[in-house]
């Protein structure tokens, strides 16, 4: 059953549009893929802004937090939540 207001040509146009598309976003991936095996391993310098840039990875390694690091954070995470009860508290009294 065919929606309201929709001629089966509309839809026909859809499709093939639809098609059409596919098939451009099939190429563009395969031109991305094949420079990115070019560039795999290079550096590249953006000539504007002289900055040398290396290739993005797509699973960079998970940070590490020092012992020290993470009780510093932890200290000042427990610091902003107890200045948020503190505020809320005073809000509530109000």
């Amino acid at each position: 059953m065919m929606p309201r207001g929709k001629s089966l040509q509309d839809v026909e146009t859809l499709e093939m549009a639809l098609i059409g598309y596919q098939t451009e976003k099939e190429k563009i991936e395969d031109k991305i893929r094949e420079i990115q095996t070019q560039l795999k391993g290079k550096r590249l310098t953006t000539p504007a802004a002289g900055v040398t840039a290396g290739v993005v990875k797509k699973n960079p390694a998970k940070r590490i937090l020092s012992p020290g690091a993470r009780r510093r954070i932890a200290a000042a995470q427990k610091k902003r939540w107890a200045e948020h009860r503190k505020r809320a508290a005073q809000a509530a009294q109000e």
